[in-house]
């Protein structure tokens, strides 16, 4: 796999995000039927300074997000609930996928208020921003379903529990 990492924010330095980026979209990418090798993804590892004039621009919301995602392909399928269309390779047999960003303050932080280690966190954001983009989404309650069951069993295959179960407490 081609994964084409730019840290730009200091905060970074305290996980090895090349690693586990790369076990994230391998793992996934595997799940989905797709060869790892194949694939072509940048990541972005920035600040929420720079990540909220990313979601101004891209989503015309000027507030600071956890993960951004921009799709090569629109994948998403038209119908709500159904799995999207598969990415088609370049003529040299690569695919581009896309590019993801992310935001180190709000990913600490949010891995703070929920109990989780930044890693562990992370890794949900690396594995849900791939998935959007190949093609999955959450806009409706079938689409976000369909991914947050693969969200699930993907973290399942990498050691990390299920991110979307409420802890009722003792």
């Amino acid at each position: 796999m081609t994964l084409d990492l730019l840290v730009e924010a200091a905060g970074w330095q305290a996980l090895d995000l090349n690693a586990l980026a790369v076990r994230a979209v391998s793992v996934s990418l595997a799940h989905l039927g797709l060869d790892p090798y194949a694939c072509e993804i940048a990541l972005l590892a920035t600040d929420d300074a720079h990540i909220a004039t990313l979601n101004a621009e891209f989503r015309g919301k000027p507030t600071p997000t956890n993960v951004l995602s921009w799709p090569a392909d629109d994948l998403a399928a038209e119908e709500p609930g159904a799995p999207p269309y598969p990415p088609e390779p370049d003529p040299d047999g690569t695919f581009p996928l896309g590019d993801i960003a992310l935001a180190w303050e709000t990913c600490n932080r949010e891995a703070t208020e929920q109990g989780k280690s930044p890693s562990d966190h992370v890794t949900h954001l690396v594995v849900h921003g791939l998935l959007h983009l190949l093609g999955y989404d959450h806009e409706t309650d079938p689409d976000a379903a369909l991914m947050e069951t693969l969200e699930v069993t993907i973290l399942g295959k990498l050691g990390l529990p299920d991110p979307y179960a409420i802890d009722d407490g003792p």
